[in-house]
């Protein structure tokens, strides 16, 4: 098979495995608003858990795929960290542009959904800190990697299960308006879990993709995983976002957001160490993209803060931002560019 062939093989695979992801996603979302519905979770609680959960299915079946049987634990966390960005900075700008009416925010969204997520990206920094720190491994000539062993992972999962209780407490504090909706338990839970299985099937096509066009351009997996796949997996997040604020659930769309990307930072990334027991981690280009992420993050909280909505020209402007960086990326792998001297990463082996 020619080089141009395998190509546009692969590049019909990624295509493919986005629109299985994206069906997948659709049936997950309709099992669960039911289930929310049905357990009468307010609107906050079911966009941060509920909808975040199943929309990062895709993130989490990445990280511990890439991990488990393609030992690239790299292109995980580059895929987990590329979503966490494309949610953040496109989600609520294609949200808002396609909504009847501006993208409004609530100061429980900004002062405790935000707030959280950030805290989130501190413990996550400390994980891979105390990787470098306690258990440092053979990197490149200027790199500090370390491993990520499964009681590190453990640091995150138990503020994610912090972020949960307080989830729970105010769903113990909501006093829902309408009656439960009547469902069929045993079909909605059938359905939520082949979708689960649609959208594995999905990520899997998408990570062979990755590993593909690296291989075939000599390019890092961790290209490929920042921008085709962590665009791919988000497709659940966009939908679920974009569908709830036409619907008028500005709350629901944002909250999912940003709990899809708590849950991608402090589930998804120790996922793969948990499945695949000590893994790698490139400090040296991980502080970067943390930091951006950060940065990103505050650039959504002052926009969604102003006025409490987002306008059409602060979507326009965090679309571009994204844009920026995935545009940066690329420099950076090719070498146009070199503001972070470790990217693309080494490939180093625990």
């Amino acid at each position: 098979m020619s080089v141009i062939a395998t190509i546009l093989a692969y590049a019909g695979l990624a295509i493919v495995s986005t629109v299985v992801v994206w069906k997948g996603s659709e049936l997950l979302e309709s099992s669960t608003e039911k289930l929310s519905a049905y357990y009468q979770l307010p609107p906050l609680v079911q966009g941060s858990i509920v909808l975040a959960v199943g929309s990062s299915f895709p993130e989490l079946s990445t990280a511990v795929l890439s991990a488990a049987l393609h030992g690239d634990f790299e292109l995980g966390v580059a895929a987990v960290v590329g979503s966490a960005l494309f949610n953040i900075l496109m989600i609520p700008a294609l949200a808002g542009l396609w909504a009847e009416e501006q993208l409004e925010s609530t100061r429980d969204l900004i002062y405790k959904e935000t707030q959280f997520y950030l805290i989130s990206i501190v413990v996550l920094l400390l994980m891979f800190s105390f990787a470098v720190i306690y258990n440092p491994l053979a990197g490149g000539t200027d790199a500090q990697v370390g491993g990520v062993t499964r009681g590190l992972a453990l640091l995150p999962l138990a503020l994610y299960a912090v972020y949960v209780y307080l989830q729970y407490q105010d769903t113990r504090d909501h006093r829902p308006e309408a009656p439960p909706e009547d469902i069929h338990l045993p079909k909605q839970g059938t359905r939520l879990v082949g979708s689960l299985l649609i959208i594995l099937i999905g990520v899997e096509g998408l990570i062979r993709s990755a590993v593909a066009f690296g291989d075939i351009f000599g390019t890092p997996s961790f290209l490929w995983g920042i921008t085709v796949v962590a665009a791919g997996t988000s497709v659940p997040d966009a939908f679920v976002s974009i569908r709830a604020s036409r619907a008028g659930n500005p709350v629901t769309s944002v909250a999912n957001v940003l709990g899809s990307n708590i849950f991608d930072l402090l589930v998804c990334i120790p996922a793969g160490a948990l499945v695949a027991g000590t893994v790698a981690i490139n400090y040296s280009v991980g502080m970067p993209m943390m930091g951006v992420l950060s940065l990103a993050t505050l650039i959504v909280l002052l926009t969604m803060r102003s006025e409490m909505v987002l306008t059409t020209p602060e979507a326009w402007g965090l679309i571009a931002l994204y844009l920026a960086f995935v545009v940066w990326m690329g420099a950076e792998t090719v070498g146009t560019i070199d503001l972070i001297p470790n990217l693309p990463p080494p490939s180093p082996t625990p």
